[in-house]
């Protein structure tokens, strides 16, 4: 969407007038240096233009014209987890995502990338958010499991990634079958909510166990759960990695489906899903026709976690004797700002210990599409997690996030650690059933 009338200003820019980065929220930035020991990418790599405030730096010396859009700006740009840390940092409430998400639409439009980055990035965007799509590239990529097709890749970039989207990829044996949910589910007991359920993309395909404990753990609840077959992806992938408008057309198509569902609230049990639909207001907000729209329905949105503390999760709950932690996805923590909703459900169920994981809310390196476009520090900020893990001695690892979720597997397998990996909703669920036989 244009930003309005070409100015002098705009005509020195490096930026286009098509969602560029907002003077006003660049200006906000008083450069204190709070973000700097929550940046993981700052920690890693100790470059100041790799923090947040530098990041935020290069983004003014562009839009005033200073630098260009140039391959040093791109790679510190992309170097960015897009983890937000920095947000629940910040003393003055910089809006560091959506900074860095129309910094990086310019990107797409005005950087000629490499052939091997531009094919992988296609690739990616045109599969991810389609779950039919998605599992038929499971199937491919078992075949390139076998084969190692990665070694084949003439780019050492590429092959990179190749080799991380085959590692992502359960074992065959861990890969669920699809389970049909209905399209309402009736509520246990006197209803007390309607609501819809998103689906999910990665969620849909890799993990379908998720969102049937959701759906009956909502059921359990009072409530009336409603899955539209019409909906589709949220537009977290592209919006993330400054696809604005291919986000906004997704998000005018879920916007419509739940409105015509006619829900109390909308339910999301993916950290990165919910914290996108609830910026719809801030995404749609130069359409006339959806910004009322889109303001009503980020009204709507709850995370599941953050929903059944919020209505009082009824009991009762049976013994889960586990030792368990809990990993803080970034769009939960730092997009949405729930932190003490999951560890409080988990707490609930009886015989459950719950252990805190250091830097629990430091960056796994999944990130969105970070960790196959960035292997290399995806891996280092992966390894880092493991460690901590570790440390725990927890049998469970409960997280909230399918990315985070692929992630950490990836590095508990590498290391031929047995430590399940399971959302706080299933848990729950599991408690719930542990419940009925006692």
């Amino acid at each position: 969407m244009s930003s309005g009338p070409v100015t002098e200003a705009r005509r020195r820019s490096a930026f286009d007038a098509v969602d560029p980065p907002e003077e006003k929220k660049y200006l906000e930035c008083i450069h204190c240096g709070f973000c700097l020991p929550s940046c993981p990418t700052y920690l890693e790599m100790g470059n100041e233009m790799d923090s947040p405030r530098g990041r935020i730096y290069l983004i003014r010396m562009a839009d005033e014209g200073k630098i260009g859009i140039t391959e040093s700006f791109v790679k510190h740009m992309e170097s960015c987890l897009s983890c937000r840390a920095c947000e629940t940092a910040c003393p003055s409430g910089v809006q560091f995502g959506s900074l860095m998400e129309k910094a990086r639409g310019q990107v797409e439009r005005k950087y000629k990338r490499p052939f091997s980055q531009k094919v992988l990035r296609r690739f990616l965007f045109s599969v991810l958010p389609y779950p039919d799509r998605m599992r038929a590239m499971l199937k491919v990529g078992r075949l390139s499991q076998r084969l190692g097709l990665h070694r084949l890749a003439i780019h050492g970039g590429l092959s990179k990634s190749l080799r991380v989207m085959e590692e992502l990829l359960p074992p065959p044996d861990e890969v669920p079958a699809e389970i049909p949910l209905p399209r309402v589910t009736p509520a246990e007991g006197t209803p007390r909510f309607r609501v819809g359920l998103l689906t999910g993309c990665v969620q849909r395909v890799l993990y379908p166990e998720v969102n049937a404990a959701t759906v009956r753990v909502l059921s359990r609840n009072g409530c009336v759960v409603v899955i539209p077959t019409e909906q589709g992806c949220c537009g977290s992938i592209q919006g993330h990695e400054g696809g604005l408008e291919p986000a906004r057309a997704f998000a005018r198509t879920i916007i419509d489906t739940f409105e015509q569902a006619k829900v109390d609230y909308v339910i999301v049990n993916a950290a990165g899903c919910g914290s996108m639909m609830k910026g719809y207001s801030d995404l749609l907000r130069a359409d006339p026709q959806y910004a009322h729209k889109a303001e009503t329905f980020g009204n709507k949105v709850r995370d599941v976690l953050q929903f059944l503390h919020q209505i009082g999760a009824n009991g009762p709950l049976g013994p889960l004797p586990l030792t368990v932690t809990y990993h803080d996805a970034c769009h939960l923590v730092h997009g949405q700002r729930i932190r003490n909703e999951p560890r409080a459900l988990l707490k609930s169920i009886p015989g459950l210990h719950l252990v805190e994981l250091p830097e629990s809310d430091f960056c796994c390196g999944s990130a969105g599409i970070y960790n196959l476009v960035e292997p290399e520090y995806g891996a280092k900020f992966l390894e880092r997690k493991v460690e901590n893990i570790v440390t725990t001695g927890a049998e469970v690892v409960a997280m909230a996030n399918p990315g985070c979720a692929l992630q950490i597997a990836m590095g508990l397998r590498k290391r031929t650690l047995r430590i399940k990996i399971l959302h706080p909703v299933e848990l729950l669920d599991l408690a719930y059933r542990a419940g009925e036989k006692g």
